[in-house]
């Protein structure tokens, strides 16, 4: 079926893509409450007089709930979700009584717990237009929201969407998507705390772009944004939600990979050079192809500190690109095979005899 401004089936699909899309930029889905967002839905419970406030976001098939008062459950089925609704709308979505509202009255959230009666949702609207969620609030008795109170919700929306945008400004590049430094390191010592503690595995990679500098001076800077922003959403599209992706230098990035051991590590690493290494990362300049090299390293017992694996990663970055760029080299391995030919496209084997 062919797009349509209409709603069509593609059309539909596309949006929600995008929406999703929007959602994972923020990178909030399953993070600790936050005082900030706490204050706002305490702010809604009291204004507009109800038992229940809400900051839901709207996943793929769920509602995660980021702030939450007067509710135990921390998400709920999208399917049977009020906010579901709530986001296909431009403005602030009603329900004076779900027991004669026919979308509702069944709904499993109505007739058991929480058991909703009465509901009122604002969307939280991206700068691009989408809605991600809601603003919410619940009540378990038949009411009327007076205009006032809509908009007070309507306000504290707002509030909501400018506190994820100043999360996102404090956590992470914007132009590459990754986490910013400060970020990563708080976030992965957890994982290097949680490794330690049950034993398990935790690996680390260093990504550099290879001969970034000339790249800037040849094409210029335009296209050398353009390359990092491709190569965030290249390295972002391929890594789990649970590892950690942050950019700590003009073109240098580094990876935390928990339940992974070395092995495992390199074999990404490998996949995520290969992918950068065919790939046009400027449809500007679809002539422009770049290669990164990696170094990978795994926690091991003499490691203190994220940074005491971050620096054998470097050491092995280092060392593939002495041994000649765009490979992969494992902390305390210096056989590492170069990549072989048969995986390196014509292109890749032009531009290394240009070097």
């Amino acid at each position: 079926m062919e797009k349509t401004h209409s709603g069509g089936c593609t059309g539909v699909v596309e949006e929600e893509l995008k929406r999703l899309e929007d959602l994972d930029w923020y990178d909030v889905l399953d993070t600790p409450p936050e005082e900030a967002f706490d204050r706002i839905t305490r702010t809604a419970k009291f204004a507009l007089d109800v038992p229940m406030a809400l900051v839901s976001l709207v996943d793929r098939d769920r509602q995660w709930f980021k702030s939450r008062q007067g509710l135990a459950a921390p998400e709920t089925p999208r399917e049977i979700s009020f906010c579901t609704h709530a986001i296909q709308r431009g403005d602030v979505f009603v329900v004076a009584d779900s027991w004669i509202d026919p979308r509702f009255r069944d709904n499993p959230l109505v007739t058991g717990m929480p058991f909703i009666r009465a509901y009122a949702g604002q969307p939280l609207t991206t700068p691009r237009g989408f809605r991600i969620g809601t603003l919410c609030v619940l009540d378990t008795a038949p009411r009327r929201f007076s205009p006032a109170q809509l908009s007070t919700l309507a306000d504290l929306a707002c509030l909501v969407t400018d506190e994820l945008e100043l999360r996102q400004v404090a956590t992470k590049d914007s132009l590459t998507g990754a986490l910013r430094r400060r970020t990563f390191y708080e976030r992965a010592s957890g994982q290097v705390e949680q490794a330690r503690r049950y034993a398990r595995s935790l690996s680390f990679v260093s990504l550099d772009i290879d001969h970034f500098k000339a790249i800037n001076d040849r094409f210029g800077h335009q296209a050398g944004d353009a390359i990092l922003q491709e190569v965030g959403k290249l390295v972002r599209t391929e890594i789990r939600a649970v590892d950690l992706f942050a950019r700590v230098g003009g073109e240098e990035f580094i990876l935390a990979l928990p339940e992974t051991d070395a092995q495992a590590a390199v074999i990404l690493a490998e996949r995520l050079r290969l992918i950068l290494e065919t790939a046009c990362v400027d449809r500007e300049n679809p002539s422009l192809c770049v290669t990164a090299s990696f170094g990978v390293a795994e926690l091991q017992a003499e490691d203190g500190t994220v940074d005491d694996v971050l620096k054998r990663a470097d050491e092995a970055l280092y060392q593939a690109k002495a041994a000649g760029r765009n490979r992969v080299r494992r902390a305390g391995r210096r056989d590492d095979a170069p990549p072989a030919p048969s995986i390196q496209n014509q292109a890749s084997r032009q531009r290394a005899s240009r070097r």
